[in-house]
């Protein structure tokens, strides 16, 4: 998987498998019994979430969240597999929150600056708020980027586990 050249700060593949999803499915069952320490499985139905753990497990450590499907048209003989990488969930929600708090003290100004305007009053120090808050844009997602960066060895561990069990 190319992650260098991709804008999108959390990773999506997909892979179509041969094989009836109950087979893939127990496939996971069975590697989850005999998986490294190093990694943690959690299987719900069809809904399979992988990670690191352990001494290697870091804030920027990558999830990968796979979700079997029965490819359409197929007789119930293949499987459609969706998988994303990102973040620890907690980590993705804390970034999601910054980027509420920072829209809502854009928008916030973005009104005062108008209000100012309108009744002509100086409206410079609430342009240079939201100028600011543009560059805390920039910044989320420099530090969103780097921290994917981060996580790179281990997802491509991930995915090379993924590719074990699925062959």
């Amino acid at each position: 998987m190319n992650t260098e050249n991709s804008i999108q700060l959390r990773l999506r593949f997909s892979k179509d498998v041969e094989e009836n999803i109950d087979v893939v499915r127990q496939k996971f069952v069975d590697h989850a019994k005999v998986i490294s320490p190093d990694f943690l499985m959690k299987i719900r139905n069809y809904h399979i979430q992988f990670t690191v753990r352990g001494e290697k497990q870091r804030y920027w450590s990558p999830h990968l969240s796979i979700q079997l499907e029965e490819k359409a048209g197929s007789e119930k003989t293949a499987t459609h597999i969706r998988g994303l990488f990102g973040p620890a969930q907690t980590m993705w929600t804390f970034f999601i929150f910054l980027h509420f708090i920072v829209a809502g003290v854009f928008l916030i100004f973005m009104i005062f600056a108008f209000s100012d305007c309108a009744l002509k009053q100086p409206f410079f120090s609430d342009v240079m708020v939201m100028l600011s808050m543009v560059i805390c844009w920039g910044l989320l997602y420099v530090i969103a980027r780097q921290t994917r960066t981060n996580g790179y060895g281990q997802m491509e561990e991930l995915e090379k586990e993924y590719q074990r069990i699925i062959h």
